[in-house]
Parts: structure tokens; C-alpha cells; sequence
């Protein structure tokens, strides 16, 4: 856990360096905040995912507190640890953390305590509308605003463009085109694995993923319109046993696939030992950062998500991971301030096209906005990735946003971790949907 403060930074000397990078203020000040720093001498505690992105957010907020007088500690905390510390904040109730930051299919568990920011937006003029819908509906709850997606990805193929070009293959559009290079890869003797899965149930169902583009393909849904579980559908079966079939049957998955999980994949892909991956947009910067990866931008291509069945009921799954402020926080206004800066789409263009702040070097890519993820200079700084995320979010849908998912996810995320095994596909998501129908029955759907 690292704790970044305004005081450490000028401990290190990188005080004068931030007020030097920060914009000179003008009479009315940007992003909508409040003029008179009627909050000055406030100090906010924020909860954060460890990621280059609010790593560098986090060196620039000296310029928000020049604007406001408000002082922010970050506490930044791994992913895998983040979904537990989320809760225990929830649980504590003591408004220790006035601002924290999860995963969007945590959000309804903790939707009690995240405090709903429709009012805040009405009165500021803010839309959602800024983010693409997808992104917009990660940070809602019951018709509720509840936070900003300040971190969210559309999925991309990613592949080895030197690899492709060796063999004469074309970007894969679809499923049945992944396992074609994959068996091209497999016969070119090359020494590497065709495909990048991830399988292993972690407790963080990101397993589900990539499933999710199959069971939409074919035409099915995670639940029906009265909340039932749906996956058991002959069509949903099939779109699963062709999921799970990758590794089974056709064998384009590394061996490894079967236990997994998203981070073990994509470090096989930075250590140049596979050759396509779905994954997150936010994968191309450790992909081609030398520093965490053996390969060089000229290795590494990227295209839209391949389709499965039907290509017109295609969708990626999109995912985001919001901040929100504790309804348990004292400082709740002097917060709102600072989701605004947080969130303005000036930081967030600075954040993805300058490649240093304070000194540290920061590889980051990750934008949310509509209007950044088309922006030229955005899109020039990385290689044009922003222009293909647009293009996937299109079509782009989230988890279910449901207080009981994470139990049914978890459901689904083990049986097919099971399924992969060896296990029967249709057996094991039946089961599935027998103890999630328990589940909703005792949450009130009938």
C-alpha cells in the first residue's frame, strides 16, 4: 500500500515542479469549482487502485489544491486487494475514506453508503453524457448517479503484428478466425502459444469476460426480464461450450489457460510467449512500456473485438471503475469539488499524452471521455488506440447491476472454471442457475 501526500511530494521536492506544471489560475476558476476556497484547510482521504493513471492524477494535485485549499492523501491499494478493503470501508461507516474508487460490479453491494450525485450534477451543469453510455450506466445504480468512470476499458484483440505478417494473417474477426490463426500459429512450429485466456476463478469472476461477448453473440442474456437466470437457454449453451471449447477442443489456449487469471495472461503476452489476447485497451501501455514488456510497439497490433454468432446482436463487455463519495465522509462538499477536478476532461487529456510529471515517467492511455477518445492529441500520443476503443464501445454492455451479483457471478466464474477442467458444460451451468434462482428468491425477484 502506498500513501501519496502533498507533503511527501514536497519532502522530495517536487512541490515547485507541480505548481510549475499546473495552469496559471484565472479570476473565475476552471473545471467549476467554487470560487473563495470556502473549504480551505480540508483534507480528504482517498481510496485508489494501484495504475499509472492515477499515479499521475495523484503528482498533479497540487494544482488542485492551489485552486481550493483542499489537501488529498491518496491511499492506493492492488486490485486483488481492493474489492476487500472497498467492503470494510462500507462496513466501518466512520467516513475515514471521504472519496474511494472500485470496480462497477461491486457498486450495488455498496450502493447504501456511495452517495448519489444526481443533485451535485444538476447544479453544476454536468452531463453524463460525456461518457459513452456503457461507461455512463457503470457509475449508476437504480437510475441513480452515484459516481464518474474515471478508469473503464473497452475490450480490443490484441496480437502479435510481426507474427501476423510472418504467416499472412489477417486481424481475426471473429471467433472461428482466432482459432484459424491459432492453428496456423500451432503448425508454423512457432515457439509460442496461439491464444491468451484467462479460466481460473479468482474471486474477481474474470472469467466472465470474454464469456459474456459469446453469450450476447448468440443471442442470450445473463437474465431474463424478471430477473431468472438465462444462461441455460440451448442458445446460451452452446454460446459457453464454444467458449470453453477455445481450450478444450480446439486447443488454441495456452496450457496455463485453465487456472489463469487476467494478469498471468497478459505478462505471457508482454514475455512475447503467445500471440493473441483479448484484453482491456488500458493492456497496450505495459505491452509496449520496455520496462514491463519484451516487446516494441511494432510487435504489437490491435483490433476490434472478434464477433461470435450473429454479428448484428454482437456486444463487448465494458467495464469501469468509478470514484464515489462516502455518504459517511464530513467532508462530502469539499469531496464534490474534488470529483469535479478529478474528473475534468483537461486532467484527463494532460494525464494521457504527457509522458512525465514531477520527474516520474507515466505510460498511460486511459481516457473516458467522448470527446478524448477521438481527440487527435490523445490519439497521436498512443498510437491511435483511441480511436478503436471508440469503435468497440459502440456496441458495448456491463455486468449486471444487481446488490446479489457478485454471489451469482461467482457461481458462473467457478462453474466454468470447472467446465474447463473437463467438466460437463451444461451440468455445471445448470446448477449454476439453480442456486442463483435461491439466491434472487431470497433477494425479493420473483
Amino acid at each position: 500500500m502506498t500513501i501519496i501526500t502533498r507533503r511527501a511530494a514536497a519532502a522530495l521536492g517536487l512541490g515547485a515542479v507541480l505548481l510549475a506544471a499546473a495552469p496559471a489560475l484565472a479570476e473565475d476558476l476552471p473545471y467549476g469549482l467554487t470560487e473563495g476556497k470556502p473549504y480551505d484547510g480540508t483534507t480528504l482521504n482517498v481510496l485508489a487502485v494501484v495504475t499509472p493513471q492515477f499515479t499521475g492524477i495523484a503528482l498533479r494535485d497540487q494544482e488542485f489544491t492551489d485552486l481550493t485549499g483542499i489537501e488529498v492523501n491518496w491511499t492506493e491499494v492492488p486490485f486483488t486487494a481492493l474489492q476487500e478493503k472497498v467492503a470494510s470501508v462500507g462496513i466501518a461507516a466512520n467516513g475515514n475514506f471521504d472519496v474511494v474508487n472500485y470496480l462497477d460490479s461491486w457498486g450495488p453491494a455498496n450502493a447504501d453508503w456511495l452517495l448519489t450525485i444526481d443533485n451535485y450534477l444538476a447544479r453544476d451543469g454536468i452531463s453524463m453524457d460525456r461518457y459513452p453510455p456503457a461507461f455512463a450506466r457503470s457509475a449508476m445504480f437504480e437510475g441513480e448517479v452515484k459516481g464518474f468512470p474515471l478508469r473503464a476499458h473497452p475490450q480490443l484483440m490484441f496480437y502479435r503484428a510481426d507474427v501476423f505478417e510472418q504467416l499472412g494473417l489477417e486481424p481475426p474477426a471473429t471467433w472461428d478466425d482466432v482459432v484459424t490463426a491459432g492453428n496456423a500459429i500451432r503448425v508454423a512450429g512457432l515457439e509460442m502459444d496461439p491464444l491468451a485466456l484467462y479460466y481460473g476463478a479468482d474471486g474477481n469472476r474474470q472469467n466472465l469476460f470474454i464469456w459474456l461477448n459469446f453469450l450476447w453473440g448468440a443471442g442470450a442474456d445473463v437474465f431474463t426480464e424478471d430477473m431468472q437466470p438465462a444462461w441455460t437457454t440451448p442458445e446460451a449453451i452452446q454460446a459457453t461450450k464454444d467458449y470453453v471449447a477455445l481450450h478444450t477442443e480446439h486447443g488454441v489456449t495456452a496450457p496455463s489457460a485453465v487456472s489463469w487469471v487476467e494478469q498471468e495472461a497478459r505478462i505471457a503476452f508482454q514475455q512475447g510467449k503467445v500471440a493473441m489476447m483479448p484484453v482491456w485497451w488500458w493492456a497496450y501501455s505495459p505491452m509496449t512500456n520496455p520496462d514491463s514488456s519484451t516487446l516494441t510497439k511494432e510487435q504489437v497490433g490491435f483490433a476490434g473485438m472478434p464477433t461470435y454468432g450473429d454479428s448484428e446482436l454482437a456486444r463487448t463487455y465494458a467495464i469501469s471503475m468509478p470514484y464515489s463519495i462516502s455518504s459517511h465522509s464530513q467532508n462530502q462538499d469539499a469531496a464534490w469539488e474534488f470529483l469535479k477536478w478529478l474528473s475534468n476532461p483537461d486532467l484527463e487529456k494532460r494525464n494521457a499524452t504527457e509522458r512525465e510529471v514531477a520527474g516520474t515517467t507515466i505510460i498511460n492511455n486511459v481516457v473516458t471521455h467522448n470527446a478524448n477518445l477521438i481527440d487527435p492529441d490523445v490519439n497521436a500520443a498512443n498510437d491511435n488506440i483511441g480511436y478503436a476503443a471508440f469503435e468497440s464501445l459502440k456496441g458495448s454492455d456491463i455486468m449486471p447491476q444487481i446488490a446479489e451479483w457478485p454471489q451469482i457471478g461467482d457461481l458462473l466464474s467457478q462453474a466454468i472454471a470447472e467446465a474447463v477442467a473437463g467438466g460437463d458444460v451444461e451440468e455445471l451451468m445448470t446448477d449454476a442457475a439453480d442456486q442463483a434462482s435461491r439466491i434472487l428468491r431470497r433477494a425479493g425477484y420473483r
